[in-house]
């Protein structure tokens, strides 16, 4: 039975991470010659064991065998790199390396060959229905663009490295977008409408994270859809439009304030007219009605005098 302390390291050692190392390889132009000659050589040997018989002739033909052999090995262990592609070289279970080099490579034909892509990706997350932090319910769809840094982590730690992404890419987003609201309202906190480029670079760090354990690299994310779901859209849409009404009318109502003020000071100044208080009200409020009314004013001619 072992000790706590044996299983404890068994547990550590079964816990570390197998990262990324450059595997043993010679150039396979010279083993591609090497194996042909040896070949040949095989069939010549055949031929010439062809004259005789008897012990020598199954010599020969157990010579001409294992030479055979050799060069089917030696070939075998042929390994094409293409730019953009790498192979994990994995002997008897042990992972032995990473071949990176683009070219023709040769290494132990015993060896298991993993083709790992560390081409750049894009990958879009579907269409997701969340509820942001103010609970409204909102659609939200995200790209990320990823590469295969650690060929060893994306193919030890994990079981497919791309639905592993796939996962944790609408993990993360639904993470984010319940962790925001989707629209500010004027208050100045961060929003996913409002601030798209901090959202976009908070996601890119919580999925960096959640990827890190599979050797991947999170190059850039970026919503490609943001909107509140269909069941609330026109309700949120009547709101936005109340809102940009009032603010409109704010500034109007502050203009209009500023230009009757001005409008009594030059008057005022320039001694064009002497008005009392109650006077004063009603230019006011005629220059306000004027000013802030959304329909077109009527001119009215006063033909009496000022107090009539």
């Amino acid at each position: 039975m072992a000790s706590p302390d044996q299983a404890a390291d068994d547990i550590r050692q079964a816990g570390q991470r197998v990262t990324e190392r450059a595997a043993w390889f010679v150039s396979g132009i010279r083993m591609l010659v090497l194996g042909i000659a040896v070949l040949l050589a095989g069939a010549a040997l055949a031929w010439y064991a062809g004259h005789f018989s008897g012990a020598v002739a199954f010599w020969l033909f157990v010579l001409c065998a294992l030479v055979l052999l050799a060069g089917v090995g030696i070939l075998r262990g042929l390994t094409p790199v293409v730019p953009g592609e790498a192979r994990v070289v994995q002997l008897f279970g042990k992972y032995r390396g990473t071949i990176r080099e683009p070219g023709m490579r040769w290494v132990n034909p015993l060896t298991v060959r993993i083709v790992i892509s560390t081409r750049i990706r894009n990958q879009e997350s579907a269409q997701l229905k969340v509820n942001d932090a103010d609970g409204n319910p909102i659609e939200i769809a995200a790209v990320v663009v990823w590469q295969v840094r650690d060929t060893a982590s994306a193919t030890y730690s994990v079981d497919d490295y791309t639905k592993f992404v796939t996962v944790q890419t609408e993990t993360a987003v639904r993470h984010v977008a319940s962790s925001y609201p989707y629209d500010s309202r004027g208050t100045g906190a961060l929003s996913l409408r409002d601030n798209a480029d901090e959202i976009t670079g908070r996601l890119s760090a919580e999925l960096t994270d959640r990827v890190a354990p599979a050797g991947v690299q999170i190059i850039e994310t970026r919503l490609t859809r943001l909107s509140y779901a269909p069941e609330i859209a026109q309700a949120m849409l009547r709101t936005q439009q109340a809102n940009a009404v009032v603010g409109a009318r704010q500034r109007i109502v502050e203009g209009a304030v500023g230009m009757v003020r001005l409008a009594l000071q030059r008057l005022q100044e320039e001694g064009v007219v002497e008005l009392d208080e109650e006077r004063k009200a009603a230019m006011v409020s005629n220059l306000l009605v004027v000013l802030c009314s959304e329909q077109a004013t009527q001119q009215v001619v006063n033909t009496g005098s000022l107090y009539q």
